[in-house]
């Protein structure tokens, strides 16, 4: 019988500053950080239909790992710019037992300790092994069409996930990209009513 909670093994911090790009001195370092939890799949192994268990071990999992991101960057949720989630299962689980990780019942706790959020939370979704990297897609929490922000952050770990594992990433930033300048809606042009603009 599964668990009802997720049997976690591990969690991760990790932090990424640029401080410097191109030879510029940036006036103030770009910050991305991600947050993943290593825990055992409940369906390792065999099929199941019904995925529901794995939406609310995401709605737990979102609230520690978003909590702990955004407590990596040290500030206030509210001043969160952009977000992004992914997912890696071992050789004994599957592609959809991620996209279940990724369900909406992830983005409700994600939005709720990131002082809201009215865009797509970005994601990606992959198999993998010990050691396999995944870049975690990164979008404006508000704007999806905020073009600075489009971005990435690569996580891997060096022991996960196991066979028999999944990995759940939340990232956030304090910024986007260092130095952008391709155009597109401006952070101080957003109106955040559509989750676009």
């Amino acid at each position: 019988m599964p668990e009802d909670k997720p049997k976690i093994r591990k969690v991760y911090v990790f932090v990424e500053e640029t401080h410097e790009e191109m030879g510029n001195r940036l006036s103030k370092p770009t910050r991305k950080t991600a947050a993943a939890a290593v825990f055992k799949n409940p369906f390792c192994g065999k099929y199941q239909e019904d995925l529901s268990l794995l939406y609310q071990y995401s709605e737990e999992l979102g609230v520690l790992l978003t909590q702990k991101a955004v407590a990596a960057l040290g500030i206030a949720p509210e001043a969160v710019q952009s977000y992004g989630k992914a997912a890696i299962s071992g050789g004994r689980g599957e592609l959809e037992h991620c996209a279940a990780l990724m369900h909406p019942a992830l983005g409700k706790p994600m939005r709720a300790n990131v002082g809201g959020g009215k865009a797509l939370i970005p994601s990606a979704k992959k198999m993998g092994y010990p050691g396999a990297a995944i870049d975690v897609p990164l979008g404006h929490k508000d704007a999806a069409f905020v073009r600075s922000h489009f971005d990435a952050m690569e996580v891997r770990l060096p022991d996960a996930p196991r066979e028999d594992e999944l990995v759940l990433v939340v990232s956030v930033t304090d910024s986007g990209r260092p130095q952008p300048r391709v155009g597109g809606l401006q952070v101080e042009e957003i109106k955040g009513e559509d989750g676009l603009r």
